[in-house]
């Protein structure tokens, strides 16, 4: 929560109050790294005391600050103004009505200016994270059946590792910085593959586009995919040199395994079925789809690593879904129902404060959560 409200300010520090809609979940993981990774001296820096606020019950916090929150703010303005653009291309909802277009068109290239401009005050080009984006329309015009699924999640991949990477640079320790992206490009590669199979029979009724049916993946050869993406990240976060990565671990190592759980409805924990639902955001590797526990709404790049269920019909549209969010905040139900709607995709969702696990995990290891009834790998 410290790093989810860190990013939130940020937004509204840097780039006023209405760039706080694009605060998202897998965003935050950039906040979350580069503390990990940061010097105990001057850790104080790391952290502010926030005031009141609505969407706290009022209540003060300690929020993340500092260079990992900026950057975590302009990666997330980059990719909701590509999501932006991509739905006003496909007419969704009201922005197939030219006037809401026209605004929502201007409120993406405002998010696209002011994310170059927080990404270059901490060091960071965004221009590979819009190269990412526009080269994904092309790569999935020409993608066919026999198309590779990893050559489609390529520019997902792409904008993770370097958005994890980066992080090493702000935390001062470049030496990470190979492992984490590496790290990034198979969680974005997780991101995208899971979205694809959380979606695959909505877009099949939509007829919209969809990775998996498009290329003719069966869903045998995703699951493999996403458990060598698993491997790979774990295999990858153990040659990073952390501070206190336990936040860290716990989100990149064990919660994603339980999301891939979800996504394709099998168990999890190694106790308990797994839960139907999970988060996504507005729609969208690094893409989100639009939200600090990994259960939550919100990915601008395309994919949500931490959710699946069903599919569910009507989904609202990025103006309807935000007035939702607002509501789902304002009411508390985000963070205190056991379970509510996700503003946009419709799905169940778990609140924040719920706890997918009851396996006791964190009991027997220290906290680490690495344990034999969790049948985890990561060798902590």
């Amino acid at each position: 929560m410290a790093h989810l409200c860190g990013l939130c300010l940020a937004l509204r520090g840097d780039h006023g109050q209405f760039a706080r809609v694009v605060t998202n979940y897998d965003g935050l993981l950039i906040s979350v790294l580069t503390e990990a990774q940061a010097s105990r001296v001057g850790a104080d820096g790391w952290r502010r005391t926030a005031g009141p606020c609505p969407l706290r019950g009022m209540r003060t916090a300690s929020v993340a600050q500092g260079e990992g929150a900026r950057l975590a703010a302009a990666v997330s303005l980059v990719l909701a103004s590509a999501k932006v653009r991509d739905h006003v291309a496909d007419g969704d909802g009201l922005l197939a009505r030219r006037p809401v277009a026209v605004a929502a068109r201007r409120v993406a290239a405002s998010w696209g200016r002011a994310g170059e401009r927080g990404g270059a005050a901490v060091g960071f080009d965004t221009a590979v994270l819009v190269d990412a984006v526009d080269r994904q329309v092309g790569i999935e015009a020409l993608a066919g059946p026999g198309t590779p699924l990893t050559a489609v999640t390529e520019p997902t991949e792409t904008a993770t590792a370097a958005a994890f990477a980066h992080t090493a640079v702000l935390a001062g320790r470049p030496g990470n910085a190979a492992p984490l992206a590496e790290a990034g490009r198979l969680f974005g590669r997780l991101a995208h593959l899971l979205d694809a199979v959380e979606d695959r029979e909505s877009d099949a009724a939509a007829g919209a586009w969809n990775p998996l049916t498009a290329t003719g993946t069966p869903l045998t050869e995703a699951r493999r995919l996403a458990d060598d993406a698993l491997h790979g990240i774990r295999l990858a976060l153990r040659d990073v040199e952390f501070e206190n990565g336990r936040l860290a671990h716990r989100l990149l190592a064990h919660e994603l395994e339980q999301s891939v759980d979800r996504a394709f409805g099998t168990r999890t924990c190694g106790h308990t079925p797994a839960p139907q639902g999970a988060f996504g955001p507005p729609t969208g590797p690094y893409a989100p789809q639009g939200p600090a526990d990994p259960h939550a709404p919100g990915n601008p790049y395309g994919g949500n690593p931490f959710g699946g269920e069903p599919p569910r019909p009507g989904k609202r549209g990025f103006w309807a879904g935000c007035a939702v969010a607002i509501g789902l905040c304002c009411t508390c139900q985000v963070c205190c129902a056991d379970e509510f709607e996700g503003p946009w995709s419709r799905k169940k969702r778990e609140g924040w404060c719920s706890d997918g696990c009851d396996c006791g995990c964190g009991d027997c290891c220290d906290g680490c959560g690495c344990c034999e009834c969790c049948s985890c790998d990561c060798s902590c």
